[in-house]
């Protein structure tokens, strides 16, 4: 699997996904027990190659910089969201450096060093994969989906105008339900 953290765009959209899906993870769910979200965080994790070792006292802070990410996927305007993802970058990356840690291949890294705390590692390797996607296509990288009961964050990965929906099962839902609300 290719590491998430480095800056190539193939890795870049990796990264950014790794994002749309923490970000998920952790929106909305004051209500469940800690141990469920942090294991429910751990699988989302591990699923992107990443070893967690995410605890219960980590949850604030990466519930935290969710937040801050999750308004950059909710920005329609290129300008507020490069300026949401310089502000995520001066208050939680450092200075680019290499890192081979755990016997992974040379990658790049901006957190603060490779043992950062968890949200300052997520906010700073997500704000940096976005930030290459928004310079790349010069337009933002991610959206909410337009479902109403859905609004999961996702990446347009694809060329043209943008996507309205995280997934074709959303897409369909709703063009579905305007199809049956006409024909009423």
């Amino acid at each position: 699997m290719e590491n998430a953290n480095t800056l190539s765009l193939g890795s870049a959209t990796y990264a950014a996904k790794r994002a749309a899906d923490v970000i998920f993870v952790l929106q909305n769910k004051d209500q469940l027990e800690p141990e469920i979200l942090t294991r429910q965080l751990t699988e989302t994790l591990k699923g992107y190659g990443e070893k967690s070792d995410v605890t219960s006292t980590d949850l604030d802070d990466l519930k935290t910089a969710a937040k801050k990410l999750y308004a950059v996927f909710a920005a329609q305007d290129t300008e507020r969201v490069a300026k949401l993802l310089n502000t995520l970058l001066n208050e939680y990356a450092g200075a680019p450096r290499l890192s081979s840690h755990g016997h992974t291949p040379w990658h790049l890294h901006v957190d603060s060093n490779d043992h950062a705390p968890w949200a300052e590692w997520f906010a700073a390797s997500s704000a940096l994969a976005l930030a290459t996607l928004l310079a790349e296509k010069q337009r933002n990288p991610g959206g909410l989906c337009a479902s109403p009961i859905c609004g999961r964050p996702f990446i347009d990965s694809g060329k043209g105008g943008g996507r309205s929906y995280c997934s074709a099962a959303c897409a369909t839902r709703e063009r579905v339900a305007a199809y049956r609300k006409r024909v009423r």
